[in-house]
């Protein structure tokens, strides 16, 4: 069985989203080791998504997660990329 990068508080939030194009979607830092997401959105001021753009994190990019402990590192277009928990609550990812 596959270890979950939520604490058992976060496990209690949900989000719930008006719009039905995010009903499926999670942030990036709830993917679990190994697992796929494209991503969809990202929630956050300008600042935030150059960042994130620079970083090859933008809507449409397929990612990996690698490691979801500390920072959270992902894979993206053959670049290993770690980013904070916080930045990555803001990154909308749905399964692949």
């Amino acid at each position: 069985m596959e270890e979950e990068c939520v604490s058992e508080e976060m496990a209690g939030e949900k989000r719930v989203f008006l719009n039905d194009n995010y009903s499926d979607t999670i942030p990036l830092s709830q993917l679990n080791p190994g697992e796929q997401g494209q991503v969809i959105a990202v929630e956050g001021g300008h600042g935030i998504r150059q960042k994130l753009l620079l970083r090859g994190l933008f809507e449409g990019s397929v990612v990996r997660m690698i490691s979801c402990y500390g920072p959270v590192t992902v894979e993206v277009d053959r670049n290993t990329v770690s980013i904070g928990r916080g930045m990555a609550q803001k990154v909308l990812v749905r399964r692949i």
